[in-house]
């Protein structure tokens, strides 16, 4: 027995010899790579959220078709407008010329241009239309109403509103200075724009009178009449002129209300 029957491994304090390498250990890593490379978390930050549409662009294809249509025209009108109103207040030209009539029947008289406001010698009355109407109850009775103020009802409307209505500042008061600007002192139409200033004007307070249910329950507006009530406006403590305070009225004649305007109102 020698010194190194002691077993069938090598002699203590001598170097075990070395086999062939093999890949055992790279193979083992490529693995240990592929599996983290896999695992969640193993991307730097989160994945990227693509951002949801809006607006327009979440609209399907057939629908952004109609919205860009309906921005076109109403492009367009703004355009025809703003092009309208400038040829009616610029000075005398070729276009206004040719085609002078057609911008009145466009701006004539809802969008007439004003400018009391910057005249030398502003307004200093104070104007209230007012009406009156003969009805026809649901019983079949007649009678004519009282006045109604309908200047007065706007200036309720106007007083502290912050963001008043156009209609309740200009209607009621544009249509009267129209109709006296094409009528004469004895209510005869002026020219060409008369009928129009009268039947707009009929039109208002015929509206007004429906809204405030003047014929009653049931009650039918057959002819109304319409006056102007003018005040002039004191002078100040300082000031030395003489005013009146004493009202003027201008009466005008009855009107009656066309077939199927009188069951409900102007249209």
């Amino acid at each position: 027995m020698n010194a190194y029957d002691g077993g069938a491994g090598p002699p203590r304090g001598a170097e075990a010899p070395r086999g062939p390498e093999t890949s055992e250990t790279p193979v083992v890593e490529s693995v240990d790579a592929a599996e983290s490379a896999q695992a969640p978390g193993a991307q730097d930050g989160p994945p990227a959220v693509p951002d949801p549409r809006s607006g327009v662009a979440a609209l399907s294809p057939r629908y952004q078709v109609v919205a860009a249509l309906a921005l076109a025209v109403v492009a367009v009108a703004v355009c025809v407008h703003v092009g309208m109103v400038f040829l009616h207040v610029a000075p005398s030209n070729t276009v206004t010329k040719t085609h002078g009539e057609a911008i009145d029947e466009y701006i004539y008289p809802e969008f007439e241009q004003n400018w009391k406001l910057f005249a030398p010698n502003p307004l200093q009355q104070n104007i209230a239309v007012q009406v009156r109407a003969d009805v026809r109850t649901a019983d079949g009775a007649a009678r004519t109403t009282g006045w109604f103020d309908l200047s007065a009802q706007d200036g309720r409307s106007i007083d502290g509103n912050l963001v008043p209505s156009h209609t309740q500042q200009n209607e009621l008061r544009r249509a009267w200075d129209f109709y006296v600007g094409s009528h004469d002192s004895e209510d005869r139409s002026a020219g060409p724009r008369g009928p129009l200033a009268e039947t707009y004007l009929r039109n208002i307070v015929v509206l007004r009178l429906k809204r405030g249910d003047a014929a009653g329950r049931g009650g039918v507006i057959e002819r109304v009449q319409v006056r102007s009530r003018t005040t002039n406006v004191p002078a100040p403590e300082w000031g030395t002129d003489k005013v009146t305070s004493k009202p003027v009225y201008r009466v005008l004649p009855w009107w009656a209300l066309p077939a199927g305007k009188t069951e409900g109102g102007a249209r």
